[in-house]
C-alpha cells in the first residue's frame, strides 16, 4: 500500500481522538435537560396521582419512579451513562480491528514477496536491473537468441540495438508507471472510503451524545416515551458501523492476498511485471470495496435497526431517482415529438408539389378565376 494510504489509513486514532474532546460538551446540557426532565416530571407524576386519586384507587408509586430514574440518568449522563456504553460496545471493535490488522499484515508480507520477484523477474533485470540503467547484453541475448556473444552485430546494427534498447526500457517504465499509479489510486480511494465512513459515524456519535440528555430530559412526557429507545438504538446502530468496515476490510484484504499470491506465482513463472488477469482483479476488487464501504449502514442496520432508517441518504437517493426518472422521460417525450414534428415536415415537403397543383387547379372553382388569371399570367 502507498504512502499516502497508510498516512489515511493512520489518521482513525484522529478520529476517536476528536470524540473523546467533543464528549464532555453534553455536560453544557446536563443542566437545561434537568430542568426539562423536572417539569415533564411534575406533569407526570400530578396526572397519575390525580387519576387514582379521583378514581378513589390506590396510588401505585412504582410507575411513579420513572421520571426520578431518568433524572438521575441525566445527572449522571457524562460520567456513567456514556462510558457504560461505550465500555459495551468496544470490545466488539477491538475484535474486528485485530482481523483487519491480521490481514493487512499478511498483504504487506504479500506485497514485499511480489516486489521480491518483480526484482529477481528477467523483466526487470534486463531494464531495470540494479543500478536502473538496465543490462543491454541481457536483453541482446533475449531479443538474439541466434546471436548471444554480439559476433555478428555490425556498427550500424549496434547503433540500432542501443536505440532499440532504450525505446525498450521506455517502454517498459512507461507501462510499470501506469500500473503504479493505478493502483496507489485506487488504494488512496480505498483509504479514502474508509476514512470517510469513520469520519461520518463520529459526527453522528458527537451529535447523539451531545444531544443525549435531551433526549433523555423529552422522554420524560407522556407520548414521548419512545424517543429514548430511538436514540439507544441509532446509537448503537452508528457505533457498530466501524465493526462493519472492520469486517468488510477483512474480506477484501483476504481477497487480495489470494490474489497476490496468484500474481506472484505468475511473475515467477512468466518473467514479466505487466498488467496480468490477477492485476486486473486486484484492482476490481478495490473498486468493489470503495463501493461497498458506502453499504456499512444498511450492514449495520441488519445488527440493530433505528426506526425510520437515514433520512438524509434516503432523501438523496429518492431525489437522485426521481431526476432520472424526470430525466429520462423528458429526453423520451422530446424524442418522440421531435421525431413526430420531423416526420410531418418530411410529409409537407413531399406533398408541397401537390398541394401547390390542388390549390391551383382548385382556385377557380367557387366562381372567381381572378387568383386562376393571374397564374396563368393573364
Amino acid at each position: 500500500m502507498s504512502d499516502l494510504a497508510n498516512s489515511l489509513t493512520g489518521l482513525q486514532p484522529v478520529l476517536d481522538n476528536v470524540y473523546k474532546e467533543m464528549l464532555p460538551q453534553c455536560g453544557k446540557l446536563i443542566s437545561v435537560a434537568s430542568s426539562l426532565a423536572g417539569f415533564g416530571a411534575l406533569w407526570y407524576i400530578a396526572i397519575r396521582v390525580w387519576r387514582q386519586i379521583a378514581s378513589a384507587e390506590a396510588i401505585d408509586f412504582f410507575p411513579l419512579l420513572r421520571p426520578f430514574a431518568l433524572g438521575l440518568a441525566i445527572l449522571l449522563f457524562q460520567s456513567v451513562v456514556i462510558p457504560v456504553m461505550n465500555g459495551i460496545l468496544q470490545p466488539i471493535v477491538v475484535a474486528t480491528g485485530d482481523m483487519v490488522k491480521s490481514s493487512n499484515t499478511a498483504v504487506a508480507q504479500l506485497l514485499k514477496q511480489k516486489e521480491d520477484a518483480i526484482k529477481h523477474s528477467s523483466a526487470y533485470q534486463m531494464y531495470e536491473g540494479t543500478d536502473g540503467n538496465g543490462d543491454q547484453d541481457r536483453w541482446y541475448r533475449y531479443s538474439h537468441p541466434d546471436d548471444p556473444d554480439h559476433t555478428n552485430e555490425g556498427v550500424f546494427e549496434g547503433i540500432g540495438n542501443d536505440v532499440k534498447f532504450w525505446l525498450a526500457k521506455q517502454n517498459y517504465a512507461f507501462r510499470n508507471s501506469i500500473k503504479q499509479w493505478l493502483s496507489e489510486v485506487l488504494e488512496v480511494l480505498y483509504a479514502a472510503s474508509s476514512l470517510c465512513i469513520n469520519t461520518l459515524r463520529t459526527f453522528f456519535l458527537i451529535v447523539l451524545a451531545i444531544i443525549g440528555p435531551l433526549v433523555l430530559g423529552f422522554s420524560v412526557f407522556d407520548g414521548l416515551q419512545n424517543s429514548l429507545v430511538q436514540w439507544l438504538a441509532r446509537y448503537i446502530n452508528v457505533f457498530l458501523w466501524l465493526p462493519v468496515a472492520n469486517i468488510f476490510g477483512s474480506i477484501i484484504g483476504k481477497v487480495q492476498e489470494n490474489m497476490l499470491r496468484l500474481d506472484i506465482a505468475q511473475i515467477n513463472a512468466a518473467g514479466d511485471t505487466f498488467f496480468s488477469p490477477t492485476d486486473t482483479a486486484y484492482c476490481v476488487f478495490l473498486l468493489i470495496g470503495i463501493v461497498g464501504y458506502f453499504s456499512v449502514p444498511t450492514v449495520a442496520g441488519y445488527i440493530v435497526h433505528a426506526q425510520g432508517g437515514n433520512g438524509m441518504l434516503q432523501r438523496i437517493t429518492s431525489l437522485t431517482a426521481s431526476g432520472a426518472t424526470i430525466v429520462s422521460s423528458t429526453a423520451s417525450s422530446l424524442g418522440s415529438a421531435g421525431a413526430q414534428r420531423m416526420g410531418r415536415g418530411l410529409t409537407n415537403i413531399a406533398n408541397l408539389p401537390k398541394n401547390v397543383m390542388e390549390g391551383y387547379n382548385g382556385s377557380g372553382q367557387s366562381g372567381n378565376d381572378y387568383q386562376k388569371s393571374k397564374l396563368k399570367g393573364d
